[in-house]
């Protein structure tokens, strides 16, 4: 049995363990447990040590609850306690580090209110935060 792991795949195993490391992050973990030649494929051998090295300490941490809820208000001037299924696509697609289209549709599926249309960002980070204890 070969022991391999899509390096497209990555990404979304670190998450699934708790971390949150921005795309260029990423980038670099792939870049340090890929082959010399690219293949697409990473070995689960060289990924192993690398993430239990990461995991040990704690890399990628979450960000704290308080620094999320200031970060959702920067983007609500008016207070309002949410942001509208548009505004929020074209802040995390046009600004900062943007979002990919299955990123987008990751946090979409899971962030928006159906019968508002909008993110009540209180609620969605009660709901992402991990806690840690």
């Amino acid at each position: 049995m070969r022991r391999i792991i899509q390096w497209i795949e990555i990404g979304t195993i670190i998450r699934s363990l708790g971390c949150c490391p921005s795309e260029g992050e990423l980038h670099d973990l792939i870049a340090e447990v890929e082959e010399e030649e690219p293949t697409g494929y990473i070995r689960f051998e060289k990924f192993l040590p690398v993430m239990t090295e990461v995991l040990l300490e704690r890399r990628y941490r979450p960000s704290p609850e308080d620094t999320l809820l200031r970060a959702f208000e920067v983007l609500d001037p008016s207070k309002r306690g949410f942001l509208t299924k548009e505004e929020l696509i074209k802040y995390m697609t046009e600004e900062g580090e943007p979002f990919s289209q299955e990123e987008m549709e990751e946090m979409l599926s899971a962030a928006i209110d159906p019968e508002s249309n909008s993110i009540h960002y209180k609620d969605y980070i009660a709901m992402m935060v991990v806690d840690d204890s």
